[in-house]
């Protein structure tokens, strides 16, 4: 899809205050701190804002286009929740049925406690793991680069996440199964591995792999034709390269190494074909994986600010996509806390995160607003209120510097009406 833009006074945002995000951005190109970006804001439907600065492959001197195509890692994760509520609304499932009556390894799975003297003990669930648990990132499940539980450091000492060109999403989960949870379901919010199984329910829920009911049920109605796990070989040449320190999924990497190798503001090319292939048509993952342009992931976007249609296309209906965007994690689990960092103002959806209270939150934007970021520095969110859409693409891994909320402020402070 070709994407044109209309004069932001046309949908009452300044053509003035708008051209401050290209100051920014030239900026961080300028003095290396990505190779290139690619940025996009739309209101009321019509796309006021899409410009692209830098290289796409900074070795090769190849800019960074319209076309590009990124690794979505983790904004993969709201496209896989919207495709397992497609399934919700055809009543195949129930939001607290136990992921055991799908799975039946999860009846088996124990919690590691560890007292005061490090000793360990594997315990008995005090309820199932439900999908609601899952998709809200309250199951027990981690991912292995965290540090607060024991459970972490046994997903790296299996390479559970590493080789995953050679590891399918059943295996995967298969090999998931035979670690305990990190905490008791339902008592804490832990952002995790948790929307792979969202994933894997998805093929056994419809009989389908992945890959084809993504292709059926959102991207072939969206025409979001760049999109998928495998890139076709001639359209690699769109890729962009990734940067940074080390990469995320690769072996042994904890939070500590992450934090390290950004303090020393590390950023060479990185190969990540082995943790995020593109020419593997066998590759498919749920919380990480997919490949996509800024103008395809765009469509996605207006399918959810419009309420669960696009171009005629109905995914969702309005009332299922306003279920997913309102908090559902307990009062008592908040604030939000992801790694070392606590996330005040945020609740978080069956996918993604809302803001609750924008004035906690401390950033320019409405409450009711979600979105959700990448572990390349990608980031989007939606605005109801306010009928906006903003979209930051690049490529540099585990980069944790605040340019995704600098690209919000400018987006928000161009509106004048």
């Amino acid at each position: 899809m070709t994407i044109e833009t209309v004069p932001p006074e046309s949908v009452g945002l300044c053509s003035t205050r708008l051209s401050r995000i290209n100051h920014v951005m030239q900026q961080q190109v300028q003095k290396g701190a990505f190779s290139g970006i690619s940025t996009l804001i739309a209101r009321r439907g019509q796309v006021v804002h899409f410009e692209q600065y830098g290289d796409r492959d900074r070795e090769a001197k190849l800019p960074m286009q319209q076309d590009t195509l990124f690794r979505l890692y983790s904004m993969t994760k709201p496209i896989i929740c919207t495709a397992l509520m497609t399934l919700y609304e055809q009543g195949k499932f129930d939001l607290k049925n136990p992921v055991s009556d799908y799975i039946p390894a999860f009846a088996q799975l124990k919690v590691l406690e560890t007292d005061d003297q490090g000793n360990e003990t594997r315990t008995e669930l005090n309820q199932p793991v439900s999908i609601h648990h899952l998709l809200t990132h309250t199951s027990g499940l981690a991912y292995d680069f965290y540090e607060e539980y024991k459970v972490c450091e046994l997903y790296r000492q299996e390479r559970l996440f590493a080789n995953a060109s050679n590891v399918s999403l059943e295996q995967l989960i298969d090999r998931l199964c035979q670690f305990p949870l990190a905490f008791q379901p339902g008592t804490k919010w832990y952002y995790s591995v948790s929307i792979d199984v969202i994933a894997r329910l998805i093929e056994i829920i419809s009989g389908q792999p992945l890959v084809d009911f993504l292709n059926d049920t959102i991207f072939q109605p969206l025409s979001m034709t760049n999109t998928g796990f495998h890139v076709a070989k001639e359209k690699q040449h769109q890729m962009a390269a990734m940067y940074g320190g080390v990469d995320l999924w690769g072996e042994n990497v904890s939070w500590s190494t992450l934090m390290d190798v950004w303090e020393k503001k590390i950023n060479h090319r990185l190969d990540v074909s082995d943790t995020d292939p593109i020419d593997n048509p066998a590759f498919a993952r749920g919380g990480s994986g997919l490949k996509s342009t800024a103008s395809d992931y765009f469509q996605f976007c207006q399918m959810l600010l419009n309420r669960g249609s696009f171009n005629g296309a109905r995914i969702l209906s309005p009332k299922t996509v306003d279920f997913m965007h309102i908090n559902h994690v307990d009062t008592s689990l908040l604030p939000l806390a992801f790694a070392n960092w606590q996330l005040p103002g945020l609740g978080f959806g069956l996918g993604s995160r809302v803001v609750i209270d924008t004035a906690k939150n401390q950033l320019l934007g409405s409450d009711g607003e979600f979105g959700w970021a990448g572990a390349a520095k990608t980031y989007y969110w939606i605005d109801p209120k306010e009928e906006l859409i903003g979209l930051f693409l690049t490529q540099y891994m585990a980069n944790y510097s605040t340019i995704e909320r600098q690209f919000q402020t400018l987006a928000y402070q161009a509106i004048i009406e």
